[in-house]
């Protein structure tokens, strides 16, 4: 599959780059061109040694549920790296030039660059003066013209975008989403922690159900971060994003279910355990073949609730970092 590039979204790029706010940290030498521009000035593209390339931008927030910019060390990289020795690199890194005389930092394109530096090659790379916002966003879009982005991954998209200084306007065309859709994908980020994300990861398969299911269990206290992470930590590491979605909201589910009321269970004979919606009352026969359990259950039953209640606030803690 042939991939797309900013030029294939030059509409929406000219957007993006006319909403941009200005520069706050960055003094550039010139305004930041439209994202549909970048790929068409054949006259920055210059071939530079990788060795005057620096890294730059939020992985924490982007890359990890990007996978265009990851290091990637399976067959896609091998194929690339093979391709690129063979025939040349034919697509352009992006690159804008550093603090440092001399030096560059890398927007888009790290499995490219990383190939080049271990063939030994000079890199090709499209050379602009971008602000830090338009930057961000000349990443994002390269991402997701890749590829097609997870619901989760989408929404941390669009929160990126926005904390970039953007407006909804802008997040809901970049996004090609309706009003709706970005209050589903902000509701999901105002409520679920991004570190709680991460542990979870990109989800391909789960759609908006499911992310909203979490969502609402934490804006209802269902579960917090530590819980979160007490659970998901317990998880298989081959297990999938998508299931480890999937068992994350199944022990929520579990740990918050209620008895109906009046429920009555025997659990052994002449032990009635009775279940309301305010109480939970335990009685046990004193008489016959219960009255020696009775007389022990007597003296220890102190110990094992806070025994229990050990147990359940070690993977329940009361999360206090949060509010």
């Amino acid at each position: 599959m042939a991939r797309k590039s900013l030029q294939d979204l030059s509409g929406i790029a000219k957007t993006i780059a006319n909403s941009s706010p200005g520069p706050k940290d960055r003094t550039t030498k010139t305004t930041a061109p439209a994202l549909g521009a970048l790929q068409g000035s054949l006259s920055a593209i210059r071939e530079l040694d990788p060795g005057l390339i620096d890294d730059w931008g939020p992985k924490d927030r982007l890359d990890g549920f990007t996978a265009v910019n990851s290091d990637d060390d399976g067959d896609g990289y091998e194929t690339l790296k093979s391709s690129i020795k063979d025939g040349g690199q034919q697509v352009p890194i992006l690159v804008r030039r550093a603090g440092t005389e001399g030096r560059f930092e890398i927007i888009y394109g790290r499995r490219r660059l990383r190939a080049c530096r271990e063939l030994g090659l000079k890199v090709r790379a499209n050379v602009q003066d971008l602000d830090d916002a338009t930057a961000l966003l000349a990443k994002g879009l390269e991402n997701a013209a890749r590829r097609n982005l997870s619901f989760y991954e989408k929404a941390r998209f669009a929160a990126v975008i926005q904390a970039a200084g953007h407006n909804t306007k802008t997040v809901r065309q970049v996004l090609s989403l309706s009003a709706s859709g970005l209050s589903h994908l902000t509701k999901v980020t105002d409520n679920i922690p991004d570190d709680v994300g991460d542990l979870i990861g990109a989800a391909p398969k789960s759609g908006r159900p499911k992310w909203t299911a979490l969502a609402e269990a934490f804006a209802s206290k269902k579960v917090n971060a530590s819980s979160s992470f007490a659970i998901l930590s317990k998880l298989s590491a081959e297990l999938s994003s998508d299931d480890r979605l999937e068992q994350l909201m199944r022990e929520i589910t579990r740990r918050g279910a209620r008895p109906s009321e009046g429920r009555e269970a025997t659990p052994v004979p002449g032990v009635t355990i009775k279940s309301g919606r305010a109480t939970i009352a335990m009685s046990i026969k004193r008489a016959g073949e219960n009255a020696a359990f009775a007389e022990w259950l007597d003296r220890e039953l102190e110990d094992i609730i806070k025994k229990s209640y050990q147990e359940f606030t070690a993977v329940n803690p009361v999360d206090d970092t949060r509010g």
